[in-house]
């Protein structure tokens, strides 16, 4: 592939940072079936997707989700984190097809 190439995919997926897109690579196994994900970053190297968003924080105020309620302590949100969030680097030389919607 040459370089003009690279240059005008990225340049294009420029236009959907803050959308949701698919793109498809090179590669076998689960990653052959494409990443499903907002895009977050575009360079002339790679295109970040973020695929899972994380849960927001559970205690804004930092204080360790102890606080007091009427029946007693208790805490703000359950201690068990079920996912962070995941995040996708593709490199720009390895993408077959690019999918997003029309309007």
């Amino acid at each position: 592939m040459s370089r003009n190439f690279h240059d005008n995919i990225s340049d294009h997926l420029q236009d959907f940072i803050g959308e949701t897109v698919t793109i498809f690579t090179e590669s076998g196994g689960q990653s052959g079936c494409g990443f499903t994900g907002v895009v977050l970053f575009v360079s002339q190297c790679l295109v970040r997707l973020i695929t899972c968003i994380g849960p927001a924080p559970g205690c804004a105020l930092g204080n360790g989700c102890n606080r007091r309620v009427s029946s007693g302590f208790g805490s703000c949100r359950d201690n068990h984190i079920a996912t962070v969030g995941s995040v996708a680097d593709i490199p720009i030389d390895k993408i077959v097809c690019f999918v997003h919607n029309a309007v």
